[in-house]
Protein backbone atom coordinates (compact mmCIF):
# COMPACT_ATOMS: atom_id res chain seq x y z
CA UNK A 1 0.00 0.00 0.00
CA UNK A 2 1.51 3.28 -1.12
CA UNK A 3 0.51 6.39 0.82
CA UNK A 4 0.57 9.73 -0.91
CA UNK A 5 1.78 11.94 1.96
CA UNK A 6 1.44 15.12 -0.05
CA UNK A 7 -2.28 14.50 -0.62
CA UNK A 8 -2.83 13.60 3.04
CA UNK A 9 -1.07 16.73 4.26
CA UNK A 10 -2.88 18.87 1.72
CA UNK A 11 -6.21 17.35 2.67
CA UNK A 12 -5.99 17.32 6.46
CA UNK A 13 -3.26 19.74 7.52
CA UNK A 14 -2.80 22.36 4.86
CA UNK A 15 -5.71 23.44 2.69
CA UNK A 16 -5.71 26.82 0.93
CA UNK A 17 -9.43 27.24 1.65
CA UNK A 18 -9.66 25.99 5.24
CA UNK A 19 -6.22 26.80 6.64
CA UNK A 20 -5.23 30.15 5.09
CA UNK A 21 -2.97 31.20 7.96
CA UNK A 22 -0.17 32.48 5.74
CA UNK A 23 -2.47 34.37 3.37
CA UNK A 24 -2.40 38.13 3.90
CA UNK A 25 -5.60 39.47 5.46
CA UNK A 26 -6.19 41.73 2.46
CA UNK A 27 -6.10 38.68 0.15
CA UNK A 28 -8.52 36.49 2.13
CA UNK A 29 -11.91 35.55 0.84
CA UNK A 30 -14.88 35.64 3.19
CA UNK A 31 -14.94 31.84 3.26
CA UNK A 32 -11.27 31.63 4.25
CA UNK A 33 -11.82 34.24 6.97
CA UNK A 34 -14.85 32.28 8.19
CA UNK A 35 -12.79 29.12 8.64
CA UNK A 36 -9.96 30.97 10.36
CA UNK A 37 -12.22 32.86 12.77
CA UNK A 38 -14.26 29.73 13.49
CA UNK A 39 -11.17 27.66 14.32
CA UNK A 40 -9.86 30.41 16.61
CA UNK A 41 -13.26 30.84 18.30
CA UNK A 42 -13.58 27.11 18.95
CA UNK A 43 -10.05 26.89 20.35
CA UNK A 44 -10.46 29.96 22.58
CA UNK A 45 -13.93 28.90 23.68
CA UNK A 46 -12.88 25.42 24.70
CA UNK A 47 -9.61 26.54 26.35
CA UNK A 48 -11.21 29.37 28.30
CA UNK A 49 -14.19 27.19 29.22
CA UNK A 50 -11.89 24.59 30.74
CA UNK A 51 -9.96 27.31 32.58
CA UNK A 52 -13.23 28.83 33.85
CA UNK A 53 -14.20 25.50 35.38
CA UNK A 54 -10.78 24.50 36.72
CA UNK A 55 -9.37 27.84 37.89
CA UNK A 56 -8.49 28.13 41.57
CA UNK A 57 -9.62 31.77 41.76
CA UNK A 58 -13.10 33.20 41.26
CA UNK A 59 -11.63 36.18 39.39
CA UNK A 60 -9.75 33.96 36.98
CA UNK A 61 -12.88 31.87 36.47
CA UNK A 62 -14.97 34.96 35.78
CA UNK A 63 -12.43 36.34 33.30
CA UNK A 64 -12.09 32.98 31.54
CA UNK A 65 -15.88 32.72 31.32
CA UNK A 66 -16.02 36.19 29.74
CA UNK A 67 -13.41 35.08 27.17
CA UNK A 68 -15.50 31.96 26.48
CA UNK A 69 -18.54 34.17 25.86
CA UNK A 70 -16.51 36.49 23.61
CA UNK A 71 -15.27 33.48 21.63
CA UNK A 72 -18.85 32.32 21.17
CA UNK A 73 -19.84 35.80 20.00
CA UNK A 74 -16.84 35.94 17.66
CA UNK A 75 -17.73 32.59 16.14
CA UNK A 76 -21.33 33.63 15.54
CA UNK A 77 -21.02 37.29 14.52
CA UNK A 78 -17.36 37.95 13.53
CA UNK A 79 -17.49 41.00 15.83
CA UNK A 80 -14.11 42.79 16.07
CA UNK A 81 -14.70 43.72 19.73
CA UNK A 82 -15.18 40.04 20.60
CA UNK A 83 -11.94 39.27 18.74
CA UNK A 84 -10.19 42.01 20.70
CA UNK A 85 -11.48 40.64 24.02
CA UNK A 86 -10.20 37.17 23.09
CA UNK A 87 -6.89 38.68 21.97
CA UNK A 88 -6.20 39.95 25.48
CA UNK A 89 -6.37 36.44 26.99
CA UNK A 90 -2.69 35.58 26.26
CA UNK A 91 -1.68 38.95 27.72
CA UNK A 92 -3.75 38.18 30.83
CA UNK A 93 -2.00 34.80 31.10
CA UNK A 94 1.41 36.47 30.90
CA UNK A 95 0.33 39.00 33.56
CA UNK A 96 -0.84 36.13 35.74
CA UNK A 97 2.50 34.37 35.35
CA UNK A 98 4.33 37.59 36.25
CA UNK A 99 2.17 38.51 39.24
CA UNK A 100 1.35 35.14 40.77
CA UNK A 101 4.07 32.92 39.38
CA UNK A 102 3.71 29.38 38.16
CA UNK A 103 2.43 26.25 39.83
CA UNK A 104 5.23 25.03 42.12
CA UNK A 105 5.27 21.57 40.53
CA UNK A 106 6.24 22.82 37.07
CA UNK A 107 9.73 22.29 35.71
CA UNK A 108 11.64 25.09 33.98
CA UNK A 109 10.99 23.66 30.51
CA UNK A 110 7.23 23.61 31.20
CA UNK A 111 7.31 27.22 32.37
CA UNK A 112 9.18 28.24 29.23
CA UNK A 113 6.67 26.35 27.10
CA UNK A 114 3.75 28.17 28.78
CA UNK A 115 5.37 31.57 28.20
CA UNK A 116 6.22 30.75 24.57
CA UNK A 117 2.65 29.53 23.96
CA UNK A 118 1.21 32.73 25.47
CA UNK A 119 3.55 34.89 23.36
CA UNK A 120 2.62 32.94 20.21
CA UNK A 121 -1.06 33.32 21.06
CA UNK A 122 -0.57 37.05 21.57
CA UNK A 123 1.20 37.39 18.22
CA UNK A 124 -1.48 35.40 16.39
CA UNK A 125 -4.30 37.29 18.09
CA UNK A 126 -3.27 40.44 16.23
CA UNK A 127 -4.10 38.65 12.98
CA UNK A 128 -7.46 37.46 14.28
CA UNK A 129 -8.45 41.01 15.20
CA UNK A 130 -7.36 42.19 11.74
CA UNK A 131 -9.42 39.45 10.06
CA UNK A 132 -12.49 40.34 12.13
CA UNK A 133 -12.07 44.03 11.31
CA UNK A 134 -11.69 43.26 7.60
CA UNK A 135 -14.68 40.87 7.54
CA UNK A 136 -17.27 43.34 6.14
CA UNK A 137 -15.01 44.29 3.20
CA UNK A 138 -13.86 40.80 2.26
CA UNK A 139 -15.04 39.46 -1.09
CA UNK A 140 -17.48 36.56 -1.04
Amino acid sequence: MDLDWEKLVKRYVWNDERTPYFTRVANLTRRQAHYELLAYAIFMGVASGVIAIAAPSNWVSLYAFSVCCAALLLGMTRDPWAALWCAFAPLAALAGFALEGFHPGLETAEKVLLVVAALAGLAYSRRVVAVARAWPQLPG
